[in-house]
């Protein structure tokens, strides 16, 4: 019976991967979007770099993007190891790592409960529900699917050492939740998550003599575990791993603040921030029950109306007393305090970002939520004799509706210009999606109509300076260099984010090296690089200063670098000119034959180097 059990499990397991993978297919066609993909992938160099010890190293080392998840970024370079910028890969990845978890959210739940149709279902609702589209058809998002595969690796982990407690298991529990912290801080709930599960379904925990948890355990032929512990105990055998959680917070902070991506409360006051997490709470309850008008990013409001947050605290306060009403059925409990406690640290008490709440920030919070459903329909249904054929097919209708939701929802990823229209429509007023937006109308060569857009955003934003660079590349397109540099060095006024100081010193130094003032040109270039950016523009014009001031080791070593990074043949030539000017001549001949191995027409490269050289 065992064995079939075994190949029964395997049979839906399998089934919920085809699932998966037959709603998501369409993100395999999908290209990256610019909204965080240039800043993990098609614009990092170390990342680009693929699966080297540097890469390692800068991975382990760096706080890029306010954040410190080595896991992810080595991820992320794996991918560029095998596909480099091709995005069908790295949406390849992203989908076999939700596949993945779903799998292991089925057998999990299957193994802690015994039961196969409605952990099933829970798996199934985790697979294809909107709300996680963002998770997975985003790439820069790779670290929420990543981080849910260790989280998800610890629980099973953690199964395996209630069984037979012993420092082994527990060792082995702590290494998954370490490597989910490196991946993304989102897991640093495991702690608390462990606790609800000793309550229910593992049943681990001893509440008193009036304790009926025995009666509330599923049958089963070999249970889980044989005996019960202390709420006190329990607690002092989580402090390990709460450590953990400690020292990840800790460093999140520092590294988060260092990057200046933690909100001030000058800016949000703390009872905004308090009004915001109650109404927050309440719209993913609502958007789990109507998944729509879903976007990428919510803007943070000035003010929440009142009756929004009474209504929402009347809505958390109403279930909480419900789910404490009839605490004997436990899962009522853990599934409500699973979606609560596991949403705390996106919450935004601590405000991270300029979005209000972001769907993404659902994909752990949602399983206490379907376990909360799944189980209580079940039992409610169970109670007034309905039969099972019924609610399967209740409960597969319910699929089907949430798959045809999903490929509308993905089908709004497919492109940047899809994605930030479809946010302007369901979420106006959104400077971000406006930048966004016009970013996508400039790539197309529509300036025009790119430059509403870039003012939409300054308007609604007038302290964002990624509005302010916008405007001051359009302003330097259009040659109206003296509005492009007071643009830029107001970016510079207004942020401490390594990547907009760096493009705006970037494009500050290529509007002084136009005007042939190279002094100026160089410090500001100096700038990019001690930002560790590495812009083909500034290397290569920093590669011609040195020519022009007769320094040939510079030039040599800024021309080697860009051909790293960029290896055409007129950048090949500039290294030849390069070898050539400071007497290595047999380098310059291996440099010329490398433009001659890359080049369609050498002549023309030949022109063009020239030319950057004259000028």
């Amino acid at each position: 019976m065992l064995q079939t059990s075994g190949k029964y499990s395997v049979a839906v397991g399998l089934l919920l991967v085809l699932l998966t993978l037959a709603v998501y297919a369409p993100a395999l066609r999908h290209g990256f979007i610019n909204y965080d993909d240039d800043r993990y992938v098609t614009g990092n160099p170390q990342v680009q770099a693929g699966l080297r010890w540097g890469t390692v190293i800068w991975a382990f080392t760096t706080f890029e993007q306010a954040n410190w998840h080595p896991l992810t970024w080595i991820s992320h370079a794996f991918d560029c190891q095998f596909f480099h910028l091709n995005p069908v890969g790295h949406h390849l990845s992203n989908l076999l790592l939700h596949s993945l978890n779903v799998l292991l959210l089925f057998l999990i739940l299957r193994w802690f409960t015994g039961l196969a149709g409605r952990s099933f279902l829970v798996a199934a609702l985790f697979a294809v529900h909107p709300l996680n589209v963002e998770s997975v058809a985003w790439v820069a998002e790779r670290k929420s699917v990543l981080s849910m595969l260790f989280f998800l690796l610890a629980l099973a982990a953690y199964g395996w050492y209630v069984r037979k407690p012993g420092i082994a298991r527990y060792v082995v529990v702590g290494c998954l939740f370490v490597a989910g912290l490196m991946s993304k801080p989102m897991v640093i709930t495991l702690p608390f998550v462990l606790l609800l599960f000793d309550y229910w379904p593992l049943g681990r925990m001893r509440l008193g003599a009036d304790d009926e948890s025995q009666s509330h355990l599923l049958d089963r032929e070999v249970p889980l575990i044989t005996n019960t512990e202390s709420l006190g105990k329990l607690c002092i055998e989580k402090i390990p791993i709460l450590l953990l959680s400690v020292a990840s917070a800790i460093i999140t902070m520092i590294v988060q603040r260092a990057g200046g991506a933690v909100v001030s409360m000058s800016r949000t006051s703390l009872l905004l921030r308090i009004e915001n997490a109650i109404v927050s709470y309440g719209m993913y309850l609502t958007k789990m029950v109507w998944p729509s008008r879903l976007a990428v990013l919510y803007p943070y409001p000035h003010a929440v109306p009142a009756w929004k947050v009474g209504v929402a605290a009347v809505l958390l306060l109403g279930i909480s007393w419900a789910v404490l009403w009839y605490r004997a059925s436990r899962y009522l409990l853990v599934g409500w305090f699973w979606y609560l406690g596991t949403m705390v640290p996106m919450i935004g008490l601590v405000q991270v970002g300029n979005q209000a709440r972001a769907d993404r920030y659902t994909y752990l919070p949602l399983i206490g939520l379907f376990i909360l459903l799944v189980w209580g329909v079940a039992d409610w249904a169970k109670s007034r004799h309905i039969e099972s054929n019924y609610l399967a097919a209740a409960g597969f209708g319910v699929l089907a509706a949430l798959c045809w939701a999903t490929r509308i929802q993905l089908s709004y990823w497919q492109d940047d210009f899809t994605l930030w229209t479809h946010t302007l429509t369901v979420a106006p007023g959104n400077f971000v999606a406006e930048n966004n937006l016009g970013l996508t109308l400039m790539r197309e060569g529509k300036r025009d109509e790119a430059i509403t857009h870039f003012r939409a955003a300054s308007i609604l934003a007038p302290g964002d300076a990624t509005s302010q660079l916008n405007l001051g590349i359009y302003a330097q397109e259009q040659g109206d260099v003296k509005q492009a540099i007071a643009r830029y060095e107001t970016v510079l006024q207004l942020t401490n984010d390594p990547q907009l100081r760096a493009s705006a010193y970037a494009n500050l130094g290529t509007i002084y090296f136009a005007l042939r003032d190279y002094t100026e040109a160089k410090q500001n270039f100096d700038y990019v690089i001690h930002l560790q950016r590495a812009f083909p523009i500034v290397i290569r014009d920093m590669g011609l200063i040195a020519m022009k001031n007769g320094d040939s080791t510079e030039a040599i070593r800024d021309f080697a670098r860009l051909v790293g990074i960029e290896p055409t043949d007129v950048n090949y030539f500039l290294l030849a000119q390069a070898f050539h000017q400071g007497k290595r001549d047999d380098d310059s001949e291996w440099a010329y034959q490398q433009a001659l191995r890359v080049s369609k027409d050498i002549d023309r490269a030949r022109q063009t180097a020239i030319q950057l050289l004259v000028q």
